[in-house]
């Protein structure tokens, strides 16, 4: 069988169609793979995870179940603020157990407890996030000077919050990240403040 001129650009160009395909098939696969990868290990080592609250410590404002969104990036370039909520590792990394607490105390700062008053240098702090009256100072009986890697934090429910009144001021390099967004239960959806 003699195959005339016009037969064998028609395979030709069949053969480029398939291998067109192949190749399309090739790096839309391997896009996939790599979407995955980026959702599987990197967003939740470096972006964004999801924790479960454990406990009362953090009522009125979280409750226990409750299911948050936890922004990874805040702490890594300092962007943490005064009654932002965080996650950390109270004794390292190394143990995997954590915490969610408010920051009360900014680096560099002293901070006091005085019957129900909180004191940050020496001035009297406004905030309404405490759930009862503070009955216990810990550690922050005395003057509690912060050094710039150091932060104190409590529960909103300042009677049975096991916080920096009682584990002392958490280091910087031990903040997983800040709550941003309520996603469980759904009649709770939004923003955490």
């Amino acid at each position: 069988m003699v195959l005339n001129e016009e037969q064998m650009n028609v395979e030709q160009t069949d053969e480029d169609t398939k291998r067109k395909k192949v190749r399309g098939f090739v790096i839309e696969a391997i896009i996939y793979v790599a979407i995955i990868f980026i959702c599987i290990f990197i967003v939740p080592k470096y972006v964004m995870q999801r924790t479960i609250v454990d406990g009362p410590s953090m009522e009125n404002t979280l409750h226990n179940g409750e299911n948050v969104l936890v922004g990874k990036i805040s702490p890594r370039i300092g962007r943490l603020n005064r009654f932002d909520i965080i996650v950390f590792y109270p004794y390292g990394r190394d143990i995997n157990e954590y915490y969610v607490k408010r920051i009360i105390g900014m680096p560099g700062e002293t901070i006091q407890i005085i019957g129900s008053d909180i004191y940050i240098n020496g001035e009297i702090l406004e905030e309404n996030y405490g759930k009862d009256p503070i009955s216990k100072a810990g550690i922050a009986a005395e003057p509690i000077a912060l050094g710039e890697d150091e932060y104190f934090v409590m529960g909103d429910n300042r009677e049975i919050s096991q916080d920096s009144r009682d584990i002392g001021p958490v280091l910087e390099e031990n903040i997983s990240g800040k709550v941003m967004l309520r996603i469980w239960p759904l009649n709770k959806f939004g923003f955490v403040d």
